[in-house]
């Protein structure tokens, strides 16, 4: 019983280690946002809108994961090394 709970005490320290670790940098929230901007809109893309809203992106980390924000809405999401970039909709 015991070696069971000392097993799954270091699956989840190493888990832990390995987001804490591989947690996205701004620059790859950044880059996944203007790659992102440039896909739904070659226009926008050949513009370089998606290097201002990157520009214009805050980064916060939560040390094992992080997110950037443009204005008051989550842009971005990372962890594990991958950046999901949120589709974002207009406001009603």
């Amino acid at each position: 019983m015991a070696l069971r709970t000392v097993r799954r005490l270091a699956v989840a320290g190493v888990l832990l280690a390995a987001a804490a670790l591989l947690n996205p940098s701004p620059d790859r929230h950044r880059a996944g946002l203007r790659q992102s901007v440039a896909e739904r809109s070659p226009l926008a893309g050949a513009l370089g809108i998606g290097a201002v809203a990157a520009f214009a992106s805050r980064y916060h980390t939560l040390g094992v994961a992080s997110y950037t924000t443009v204005g008051d809405r989550i842009a971005t999401i990372g962890a594990f090394g991958l950046v999901f970039t949120l589709n974002a909709s207009p406001a009603r």
